[in-house]
């Protein structure tokens, strides 16, 4: 019995078209599908317990032999929706941003922006689980992934990090793509891409099986995120790692 290939990916709802195919039982002979938030998959990808990853960007130079394998990945070419920052107070006003855990190129993102687009140096704050609370008055915070939708319904100002990347650099962002850390037999990774490619044909149906009510799903995947990996997506991903080692 040979060993499957451990495929890790973030839990949130923008995976989900990247991982229809694997839940429908394509690749079950050849790939074990583990579940996680962002960080998480990270570390798990850098520690080497898992082979591939759907990770955050920002973790590539940690990963030995850092390798992206398919044309697919989490990124925007504007508004996003779920990578935002959260306020009571107009940007000029923050004192200080709280920093969403589940998150790591997210929270190099927001770090970037504020001191090379808006020019400002808030105090950062490690934020643990229930932090959105803690998001008042000169106090901002930055939250990803689905609890964004929800933050979005009562924040009095959102300032939505995609768009902010595009405003600064005219590039569309990648967020996160498929990471392995080794060199993968050939016929898994054409199969792999075939699965990927799977889903991003049956959003309607993947829509109708989640049955979400806090944000349109349908635009969600098909406006907001943009799965395709292509050149100018390159690009973004090149000018970002530069400047985050730069910034360090």
């Amino acid at each position: 019995m040979k060993d499957k290939i451990r495929v890790g990916s973030v839990s949130y709802l923008n995976a989900l078209p990247l991982l229809y195919g694997m839940r429908q039982g394509m690749l079950k002979e050849d790939a074990e599908l583990i579940i996680d938030y962002p960080s998480a998959i990270a570390a798990d990808l850098v520690a080497g317990k898992i082979d591939v990853g759907l990770v955050p960007v920002a973790v590539i130079p940690q990963v030995k032999e850092a390798q992206i394998v398919t044309r697919y990945g989490i990124g925007c070419d504007g508004e996003v929706a779920t990578v935002c920052l959260f306020s009571e107070v107009p940007l000029e006003e923050i004192k200080e941003v709280l920093l969403d855990y589940q998150s790591r190129t997210s929270v190099a993102l927001v770090k970037l922006l504020f001191q090379n687009y808006w020019k400002r140096a808030p105090q950062w704050v490690p934020a643990y689980p229930g932090y959105e609370s803690r998001i008042t008055g000169t106090t901002a915070g930055l939250v990803i992934g689905d609890r964004a939708f929800l933050q979005r319904k009562h924040a009095k100002y959102m300032y939505d990090l995609g768009a902010a990347w595009k405003e600064f650099t005219g590039l569309p962002f990648l967020f996160a793509a498929w990471i392995a850390n080794k060199t993968l037999p050939e016929t898994f990774l054409i199969e792999f891409n075939k699965v990927n490619q799977f889903g991003l044909d049956h959003i309607p149906d993947i829509v109708k099986t989640i049955g979400y009510t806090h944000y349109d799903l349908q635009y969600y995947f098909t406006e907001n995120i943009d799965y395709c990996l292509d050149k100018n997506k390159e690009m973004a991903l090149k000018l970002f790692l530069e400047m985050i080692s730069t910034n360090q």
